[in-house]
């Protein structure tokens, strides 16, 4: 169904989920940047002050995490298998973004949580004699996710850019060479002097 705007109930939809998928994926990367900065400054500190800090972030972001990462990956392969139709502009960076954020959930569920399950566990006074070992192994992991996380936000913008430049617009009535039955303009002839 077109409506009087001239946009269909499709394109409606893709439009809310473009914008729900650059909502959650920008919110997820923007989350892990955070991370990793914070990360990077703990660098300097002892064993003690990193375990604490660690276990704090483990008490709620994994939930920040879980909560923007699942939709963002949900909904870009739901736009993915939408613009397998069309093979629009919006295909290659839509599915490409799907491929990075899975790898950044396979990073995550490889890598990131069983460290994440084991430091719950360090106590803070007297962590592992090779925390270190463990901190330089979640952060390499992490900076590998949140680099994969940004470069799929961008592709996301790029997708929704593209669309927005390529895809319907409202347009105007036809001329009335456009019209069947009906006379076009005149074309314009120069006379030379």
């Amino acid at each position: 169904m077109i409506t009087a705007a001239g946009t269909t109930g499709h394109e409606r939809t893709t439009r809310a989920l473009r914008l729900a998928s650059l909502l959650f994926s920008g919110v997820f990367a923007g989350f892990l940047v955070a991370v990793l900065v914070l990360e990077l400054s703990l660098r300097r500190y002892d064993a003690a002050v990193y375990t604490q800090v660690r276990q704090v972030e483990l008490v709620r972001l994994d939930d920040l995490a879980s909560g923007t990462l699942l939709p963002a990956l949900l909904i870009t392969s739901t736009l993915t298998a939408m613009a397998l139709r069309p093979r629009g502009p919006a295909l290659w960076p839509t599915a490409t973004a799907l491929v990075l954020l899975l790898s950044v959930l396979v990073t995550t569920l490889v890598l990131n949580l069983p460290v994440n399950a084991d430091q719950l566990g360090w106590q803070v006074q007297a962590p592992p004699a090779d925390w270190a070992d463990v901190r330089d192994r979640w952060q390499l992991a992490h900076a590998v996710r949140t680099g994969a996380a940004l470069a799929a936000f961008g592709l996301l913008s790029w997708a929704a850019m593209s669309s927005a430049r390529t895809g319907h617009r409202p347009s105007a009535p036809p001329l009335p060479a456009q019209v069947p039955g009906k006379a076009g303009p005149k074309p314009v002839v120069e006379e030379s002097a």
